[in-house]
């Protein structure tokens, strides 16, 4: 039986799935490949002890009886293994069915969700199982020839080359950007993660296949070799999911740590749980509009109490739930707890003040949950070739003052965009990779905490604004000309009284119900009252133009007299309509004698939190309206972080000169290679 190291192992199944060519695209052979080598890694740790576990099964089949004699987390009571599967061809797809099914109930839903039993019906159809359980069979993957942690490895491996090689739907993180978010959240604590006996708890409630909990496990137990660390995650995707839990069993922790779900509604696996540090990368701009009927119920109910007390940010990107969830899973006691999450841009300024998103934004700074911002280089990631952030999250800022980094009530801003290298072949959309040296140039501006060209550092108050409404009085002028007549057509509440087009489609009909019945009656009426508008303003029509409003309401009130039905916003739809605005008319004024605000003059204006309004109002407004005013109560805060902004880089244009020259030069050598071409 053939040994090998890890990348022979994986270089040798991948050159071997070729096997599968044909009834499976190569973006498949993982459909194969990633179940068969975790059961074959669980059927060589099972080997050992699998007459006994037999035997004891005869009288009990108590799976944490049968674990306590695999030494497993696991067990298996078929008669079957890799080696005696091969001794029966002609039944292999049987057997195999019956082996997996032998197995303890952790096992098989990992069977389940790899839904795995459709490629062995595929496999056995395509007469390629027997080889394919030759292939594996012929490995030796126990316990005494591949640890947990170089098997773990192997399993990483396949999993990173299947992800590079899949479709641009699959969501996968690239190793270095992991690695990257793992230095920051985990780099300023590497004394305290060194002490002897220390327990870490690690969370990734949207994990995928489980990659950012193996890196974070990786670092910390580079440091330590005797930390324990116990790791959360959640996962929607069933494969994914299976992955996740496959990868935990191999490397000898504990799978039932992984949840199957969706995080963001009542599906939580984790309710309760406190983590030390968490990692996330979500799906970008998922919209949460099917399942969010729970999500709005836990948000009014429960308020902060709940996981979203800070808002609910539009149904079509549910990126700052993801944030709040992983919020919710912050320790509350002296340390406190770090977090990293990466999101698009989105979530830095979409949203206007008063919105969910920026809610969520202010409930960040206001709380000082937010430590810093990363920019990430594009084109990093398989699936997408947008800008991407890592947001740092922390609740204990007050460690770092032991270092002199006073980050209370501060906010970190990091431009990594340049640190990247083009890689020599692109893998879907990832163009671009970060390499160790700069993942550590990363690092040491982050933690140094010193503005430079690369970094700025903010109050969390620098992002806030007051968003005031600016009015200016209404002013009109009234003519009951037959132009301005017209005009009523284009004033809704007189258009409505009659629909034309609903009124022909009913009167198509032949057998028309009671409502449709009424609904005819309502048009006809609503058509002979605006007839009867029409008839009384023609009747009266003038070319005489008044300039104050309560003059001219006095002339066209006693016109409808007898028209009861007139009133309200049909009223003022008929002298809205004889109107047209003139900054030489009288300001109209509503029934306290106040001044009315013209709603198409509405503007407003966003004022940095730090400035006082109404000095902003006197210096930049009042100069060029005069007559303008703040409604105070509709003034809004909101927050938004424009870092692009921050980081902005004039580059001054090329003189006008130069580019007619350029110009000149271009059209030369295009006529030089014109004659060449003519030759």
């Amino acid at each position: 039986m053939e040994v090998l190291n890890n990348n022979e192992f994986v270089n040798f199944i991948w050159k071997n799935a070729e096997i599968l060519r044909g009834p499976y695209k190569k973006e498949e052979y993982q459909e194969v490949v990633l179940p068969l080598s975790v059961l074959r890694r669980f059927d060589s740790l099972l080997q050992p002890t699998k007459e006994q576990v037999l035997e004891r099964a005869k009288t009990i089949k108590h799976d944490a009886i049968l674990n306590r004699i695999t030494g497993y987390d696991f067990n298996n009571i078929s008669q079957f293994d890799f080696q005696s599967l091969l001794r029966d061809p002609d039944n292999i797809a049987a057997n195999l069915r019956n082996y997996i099914q032998g197995f303890s109930a952790n096992i098989r839903i990992i069977f389940e969700r790899f839904e795995f039993d459709k490629q062995i019906s595929k496999m056995d159809e395509h007469n390629l199982l027997y080889n394919v359980i030759q292939l594996f069979a012929g490995i030796d993957l126990s316990i005494t020839r591949v640890s947990n942690m170089q098997m773990g490895y192997i399993f990483e491996e396949f999993i990173r080359r299947f992800s590079e090689n899949a479709e641009a739907g699959d969501h996968y993180t690239p190793r270095e950007v992991i690695q990257l978010m793992v230095n920051l959240i985990l780099n300023e604590d590497q004394s305290e993660l060194m002490q002897e006996g220390k327990i870490v708890q690690i969370g990734d409630f949207a994990c995928g296949t489980g990659g950012m909990l193996s890196e974070a496990t990786r670092f910390i137990q580079a440091l330590n070799p005797n930390t324990q660390v116990e790791v959360f995650g959640q996962e929607i995707n069933p494969k994914s999911y299976a992955i996740a839990c496959a990868d935990l069993l191999i490397k000898g922790q504990n799978a039932g740590h992984i949840a199957f779900g969706n995080s963001l509604t009542d599906a939580d696996g984790h309710k309760g749980l406190q983590a030390r540090y968490a990692l996330m990368n979500p799906p970008f701009g998922v919209d949460w509009k099917h399942y969010g009927e729970s999500i709005i119920e836990e948000y009014q109910e429960k308020g902060f109490d709940g996981r979203y007390g800070a808002g609910l940010p539009r149904t079509s990107d549910g990126s700052l739930l993801f944030l709040q969830h992983m919020v919710s899973k912050m320790k509350q006691d002296e340390k406190g707890s770090r977090m990293a999450i990466i999101l698009n841009g989105s979530p830095l300024f979409t949203g206007d003040a008063g919105s969910g998103e920026s809610e969520i934004r202010r409930w960040l700074i206001d709380e000082d949950l937010l430590e810093g911002i990363v920019a990430l280089p594009d084109q990093l990631f398989y699936n997408t070739g947008i800008s991407t952030y890592v947001w740092i999250l922390s609740n204990r800022k007050n460690d770092d003052l032991m270092k002199g980094a006073v980050r209370k009530g501060k906010v970190q801003l990091v431009d990594a965009t340049s640190f990247f290298l083009k890689m020599r072949k692109s893998l879907g959309n990832k163009r671009n990779e970060i390499t160790h040296l700069q993942i550590d140039e990363i690092t040491r501006i982050y933690g140094d905490f010193k503005e430079s060209k690369n970094c700025r550092i903010f109050d969390g108050a620098d992002f806030g604004y007051k968003k005031i409404t600016v009015e200016r009085p209404l002013r009109l002028n009234f003519m009951m000309s037959k132009e301005r007549i017209e005009n009523l057509y284009g004033e809704s509440a007189f258009t409505k009284l009659f629909d034309e087009e609903e009124f022909l489609k009913l009167n198509l009909k032949k057998d028309k119900k009671g409502a449709e019945v009424k609904k005819t009656e309502k048009l006809e009426e609503g058509k002979k009252l605006q007839e009867i508008i029409i008839s009384i303003l023609t009747k009266n029509s003038s070319d005489k133009l008044y300039k104050n409003r309560e003059e001219f309401l006095k002339v066209l009130k006693p016109l409808f007299k007898n028209v009861p039905e007139v009133k309200a916003g049909l009223w003022k739809a008929v002298y809205m309509g004889l109107s047209e605005r003139d900054d030489t008319a009288d300001i109209c004024l509503d029934a306290k004698g106040k001044v009315e605000a013209d709603p198409i003059l509405r503007d407003t204006e966003n004022v940095p939190l730090k400035k006082d309004i109404f000095e902003y109002f006197e210096r930049e407004i009042l100069p060029n309206v005069p007559d303008a005013w703040i409604d105070e109560s509709k003034t809004k805060i909101g927050y938004e972080i424009p870092l692009t902004r921050y980081f902005y880089k004039y580059e001054e244009l090329e003189n006008s000169a130069n580019l007619k020259q350029r110009a000149i030069d271009l059209e030369d050598s295009i006529q030089v290679l014109l004659k060449r071409v003519l030759i």
